[in-house]
C-alpha cells in the first residue's frame, strides 16, 4: 500500500475488535507491526487514536497509514488476471458506482489466519483503476448469494450507511432439518460470542446484541426437512445459522452450528444457505433490487429433497414479507 488508506467498517463488522479488523483486512500484517502502528497512533478511527480492543461501529472511518509492499497486499501484488477471469463470470450488475456477484460457497470474502486467497483481494484486477473497490457487507465463506462491492468512497459511505440503518432488504433461502412448530414467524433472540474449542462461535444470550430474523416455511419434506425463507432484520455474525438452530431446524451442511443434526443421509455435502434476493438504495438514487440464481451445490440439495425452486410460491419472494 502506497499511501494513506481510509475504509468505511461495513455493517457486518459491528463489535468487531480494531486489531482484528485489521488482521482480516491485511493478513500480512504481522502482530509487532500492528502493534506499534497502534501505539504510535498511525491508525486512527474516526480521526482519533484507538488501541487494539476498541470495537468498532457501522459507518466509522479506519485510518490505515502507507505498509510496506507484500505480496498479499491486492493493491501491491502484480495484477493477476487470472483473478480477474474467476470473478468476471460472478457479476450480476455494475455501473459506475457499484457492483454485486453472486459469490459461490467454498470461496472466503475475506482474508484472516491461514486464508490469502479470497474476494477482497482480487477485487482490484476485476474492477482495475486507482481507486480500489470497497466491500460494504459480508457473507461466510460457505454461503452463497449476493454481495455488494462499492466501487467508490462515496459510494461506500452511503452503501454502508444504508446497511447500517437498515435501509438495505435482504432475503435468504435455507434448506434446513425438520420443521419449524410453525408456518411463520419472527425469531427475537439475542446473540453473543462466545469462546469455542475452535475459535469464536455466536450463541443465544440475553445479555447479548440483539438479533431479529423473519421467516416463512416455503415447502416442507415431511417430518424430515423444510425449505425456509428468511429475512434478516439485523445483521449479527452467523445470525440466521443460530437462528436456524434456535426453532429447532439446523441449516443442512452447517457443522458448526447443527452437528450431526445437520446431516441428512445421502444429501449433498455443503450448507445449503443462499443470499437469494436484496433491495438496497442505489448511491445515485432509486432502489436497485437483484436476484442471484442458487449454485449447484444448493441446487442438489433441492433436488435431494424434491423440492422446485420456484419463486412463484407463496412466501419465497422479499415481496412476500412487504407489510400489506
Amino acid at each position: 500500500m502506497s499511501g494513506v488508506e481510509l475504509r468505511a467498517v461495513s455493517a457486518d463488522e459491528a463489535d468487531l475488535r480494531l486489531d482484528r479488523w485489521l488482521r482480516r483486512h491485511y493478513p500480512s500484517l504481522g502482530h509487532g507491526r500492528l502493534q506499534k502502528l497502534l501505539r504510535t497512533g498511525q491508525v486512527r478511527v474516526d480521526g482519533h487514536r484507538a488501541q487494539g480492543q476498541l470495537r468498532l461501529e457501522p459507518g466509522q472511518t479506519v485510518r490505515v497509514p502507507p505498509l510496506p509492499a507484500s505480496p498479499e497486499d491486492p493493491v501491491a501484488r502484480p495484477a493477476r488476471p487470472q483473478d480477474a477471469a474467476r470473478l468476471r463470470p460472478l457479476v450480476l450488475f455494475e455501473d459506475d458506482a457499484l457492483l454485486v456477484l453472486n459469490k459461490p460457497p467454498g470461496l472466503a470474502v475475506q482474508g484472516g489466519t491461514g486464508t490469502t486467497r479470497h474476494i477482497d483481494a482480487m477485487l482490484a484486477d476485476l474492477v482495475g483503476g486507482e481507486e480500489r473497490p470497497r466491500l460494504v457487507h459480508r457473507l461466510d465463506r460457505d454461503t452463497s448469494g449476493l454481495l455488494v462491492v462499492a466501487k467508490t468512497a462515496p459510494a461506500a459511505t452511503r452503501l454502508t450507511q444504508a446497511f447500517r440503518r437498515h435501509e438495505v432488504d435482504k432475503l435468504y433461502w435455507a434448506l434446513v432439518a425438520g420443521r419449524p412448530a410453525e408456518a411463520a414467524g419472527l425469531i427475537d433472540q439475542p446473540l453473543a460470542k462466545q469462546a469455542a474449542a475452535r475459535g469464536e462461535r455466536m450463541a443465544p444470550d440475553e445479555a447479548g446484541r440483539r438479533a431479529r430474523t423473519l421467516y416463512r416455511v416455503v415447502a416442507r419434506a415431511g417430518k424430515v426437512a423444510s425449505w425456509l425463507a428468511l429475512k434478516p432484520l439485523t445483521g449479527r455474525t452467523h445470525q440466521l445459522r443460530v437462528h436456524c438452530l434456535a426453532l429447532g431446524t439446523p441449516i443442512l451442511g452447517d457443522g458448526k452450528y447443527g452437528g450431526a443434526a445437520a446431516r441428512l443421509p445421502g444429501a449433498p455435502k455443503g450448507l445449503m444457505l443462499h443470499a437469494r434476493e436484496l433491495r438496497l438504495p442505489h448511491p445515485h438514487g432509486g432502489t436497485l433490487a437483484l436476484t442471484a440464481p442458487l449454485p449447484d451445490t444448493v441446487k442438489a440439495g433441492f433436488a435431494h429433497l424434491g423440492f422446485e425452486p420456484d419463486h412463484s410460491l407463496p412466501g419465497a419472494t422479499l415481496a412476500d414479507f412487504d407489510p400489506a
